[in-house]
């Protein structure tokens, strides 16, 4: 007869997987978010799911894309393309190489108004060749969450909400929902100029796992939590390739 505890462990599995989380496995995209995984269920970062990613002011809407497309970049690495879909396009398509995206991999739809993006946004995660797909929505509300969400369950697909001030954060059905602020760059000791880019990470929401938040930055093409020069990632880099 099973133990108690394998019963409720196999209980437990049985829930995350009826509210669409998906069990770890050998093929899940390791994003290089260290940390921050453990707040996931499962530790993995949920894929086939909706994130909602909010923007309080216009100063941290730059922070917000550039932290999105971070991760983009993870869930791209196999191949297929990603779909940015918008009224009005804020981003200059050759600065996403900082991030590891080629231009042309993104395909950018400017829409009339914010009805015909709910529509698309919704046509695109149901698109199972995409690798995800990013949306620039202001206001989301439970229902069509939820349609965004069972599309992106059927066709495992990642969207990427992008909510500008919007006017209310009620409830809803994306599995996870992050406030992105800038952080102000740490350069290398005795160089000029800009350092690299950096956030502060508020995972407020998350179904099923654990809300925090993380300081970190983009050195050498991936995620960085600690001060570990670039040239020392560098060197570690051309080591493992060499």
């Amino acid at each position: 007869m099973p133990a108690k505890q394998d019963i409720l462990a196999q209980l437990q599995r049985d829930i995350l997987a009826l509210q669409g989380t998906r069990p770890a496995t050998a093929s899940a995209i390791d994003l290089g978010l260290g940390p921050i995984t453990a707040a996931f269920p499962n530790n993995t970062f949920p894929t086939g799911a909706i994130h909602e990613l909010i923007s309080p002011r216009p100063e941290t809407a730059p922070a917000t894309s550039g932290f999105t497309a971070a991760l983009v970049s993870g869930l791209m690495q196999p191949g297929g393309a990603c779909l940015w879909i918008g009224c009005t396009r804020k981003i200059y398509p050759p600065g996403l190489k900082t991030f590891g995206i080629e231009p042309d991999r993104v395909i950018f739809l400017d829409m009339k108004n914010e009805k015909e993006v709910l529509w698309a946004t919704e046509e695109a995660l149901k698109c199972n060749g995409l690798a995800a797909v990013i949306s620039d929505i202001r206001e989301l509300t439970m229902t069509t969450s939820r349609r965004f969400q069972l599309a992106a369950e059927q066709s495992r697909v990642t969207g990427f909400i992008l909510r500008q001030q919007p006017r209310n954060l009620h409830p809803t059905a994306s599995v996870a929902r992050w406030q992105i602020s800038p952080m102000r760059s740490k350069g290398e000791a005795g160089m000029p100029g800009l350092g690299f880019p950096g956030w502060n990470i508020g995972l407020t929401r998350i179904r099923n796992g654990h809300p925090g938040n993380w300081q970190l930055e983009w050195q050498a093409g991936r995620f960085q939590f600690d001060n570990t020069p670039v040239a020392t990632l560098l060197e570690q880099r051309q080591r493992k390739t060499g």
